[in-house]
């Protein structure tokens, strides 16, 4: 994982391979082999995205609502 602060761009190398085309989704620029495997994923405006993911809440697991009980 890269991060580019003068473009605010993620960047995630998924496999190593030849890009073919890209596909736009939301702010996620996702590249993709010929067959349509992703290679790279690039999350454009990084800084929001990192800030949202702060804001997420781990989901309760049977195993870490073993850890709270009683407390």
């Amino acid at each position: 994982m890269h991060y580019d602060p003068e473009s605010n761009i993620i960047s995630v190398e998924i496999a190593r391979g030849k890009i073919s085309h890209c596909l736009e989704v939301g702010n996620f620029l996702i590249h993709v082999s010929e067959n349509k495997s992703p290679l790279l994923i690039e999350i454009l405006d990084g800084g929001s995205f990192v800030a949202q993911l702060r804001k997420v809440k781990p989901a309760a697991t049977p195993q870490t609502a073993n850890l709270t009980e009683g407390v």
